[in-house]
């Protein structure tokens, strides 16, 4: 699909330094990509990407991913219509994480259970017992069978 192409792994100065784009993919040949509100700065989601994820994403303005559990390419939004619109792509020190800032269409939200962030949740430790999980958003923004059509 896309004609842009990465270069390849330089030494690690032209890697921490240089100004190519020298993505390292780990193992599976993915890479780590935390995306957040352009705007805000919320933690929205973390996704993965392959190289040809990642192009589509810097070709098409919209957000890519290589869904692990589907094996395939996941285009965020297609169903929902929650598509990020990506307004810049940052890479770490040494080119294995991606942060992607996004804005998102549709109602807005951008996890598939409903909620605006994947992180709706909070990790507590009581005095005793089981770590608990607390919700820091209270409400969904819908209703996930409503949009995919299962529960």
């Amino acid at each position: 699909m896309s004609s842009y192409t990465f270069s390849d792994r330089g030494d690690k100065e032209i890697v921490e330094n240089g100004d190519l784009l020298m993505p390292k993919f780990d193992a599976d040949g993915l890479i780590a990509a935390v995306v957040t509100e352009a705007t805000t700065g919320e933690v929205l989601m973390v996704g993965y990407m392959n190289a040809e994820a990642l192009k589509r994403t810097v070709e098409t303005g919209e957000a890519w991913y290589w869904s692990r559990s589907r094996q395939g390419f996941w285009k965020k939004g297609e169903t929902s219509g929650q598509v990020q619109k990506v307004h810049e792509i940052l890479t770490d020190c040494d080119q294995d994480a991606l942060v992607l800032k996004v804005s998102v269409e549709g109602n807005g939200a951008t996890c598939h259970v409903g909620y605006r962030s994947c992180f709706y949740r909070r990790i507590v430790r009581p005095e005793t017992g089981a770590v608990r999980l607390e919700r820091v958003e209270a409400e969904r923004v819908y209703d996930p069978a409503e949009v995919y059509g299962k529960s």
